[in-house]
């Protein structure tokens, strides 16, 4: 049968995800509870995927509901769905944010602001959005998380994004993550000035065999990079915009200090 290309590249990711999880095609059939047959026909392209394939392999290979997100938004830019894998299936997530809180650190009324209020959504679309956005936060709680390494500027904390309420518990909740053994939160202060990272956000992202995946974003859409040169040099932005950033706890003591400025 003829596949689509972007369902080749699910397929392939399926693949690529199921290896570095150490997970063989046998072990995914006997996890999902299908016959191997079938998950070798599906996963080679011989036959589509089943009703209910993608929720069941997101559930035994705890990508937190990507590869059934992806599979229902097939009309979904590439770009899209090769972020959606490199971040499901990433080790550690080196994230960088000058303007807003990373989309995995964001409480849903932060994300609801922020979606609704860029106006660059229809009213009956943010529902949907907010959903996904909540849903790719699902591989900070998995069994095997990945490390996330997220670096704020101090304007993140100070944009009233929501109001005073909203940006209040948004903080709260940046220290109680920044709690969690996997997650760590750096803030970039004011005084630093200018810095290479105000030049634009953006995310890395290591499987566990070091490959380095980045993500640049923009007005119009995401740029998933892969070139080895360009992601060095995402690379060599992060260590700069790392070493301007504050430790841990003076970086927490930041965020509740301005916390306390949201009333």
């Amino acid at each position: 049968m003829s596949i689509d290309h972007r369902l080749r590249f699910l397929l392939d990711e399926l693949r690529l995800v199921r290896t570095a999880r150490g997970v063989t095609q046998d072990d995914l059939a006997r996890m999902i509870n299908w016959s191997p047959s079938t998950v070798a026909m599906v996963e080679t392209g011989a036959r589509k995927p089943p009703p209910g394939f993608w929720a069941l392999v997101d559930k035994a290979l705890q990508t937190g509901g990507t590869f059934e997100r992806l599979a229902t938004e097939l009309g979904t830019p590439q770009w899209k769905i090769e972020w959606g894998s490199a971040e499901a299936g990433a080790a550690v997530l080196r994230s960088y944010q000058p303007l807003v809180v990373p989309g995995l650190l964001q409480t849903e009324a932060y994300a609801r602001a922020v979606l609704g209020d860029a106006g660059l959504l229809r009213r009956e679309d943010v529902a949907r959005h907010l959903a996904e956005r909540m849903r790719r936060q699902e591989i900070l709680t998995r069994d095997n998380p990945p490390q996330l390494f997220a670096v704020l500027d101090e304007g993140v904390l100070r944009r009233p994004v929501g109001g005073p309420t909203v940006m209040r518990e948004q903080l709260h909740a940046l220290v109680k993550a920044a709690e969690e053994p996997h997650i760590w939160v750096h803030v970039v202060p004011l005084s630093v000035g200018a810095y290479p990272g105000l030049n634009g956000p953006f995310v890395v992202a290591l499987d566990p065999g070091g490959r380095a995946t980045g993500y640049l974003d923009n007005q119009i859409q995401g740029d998933v990079v892969d070139d080895a040169e360009e992601v060095a040099t995402i690379q060599l932005v992060w260590e700069a915009v790392r070493g301007q950033a504050l430790p841990q706890q003076q970086s927490t003591d930041l965020i509740l200090k301005v916390a306390e400025t949201w009333t």
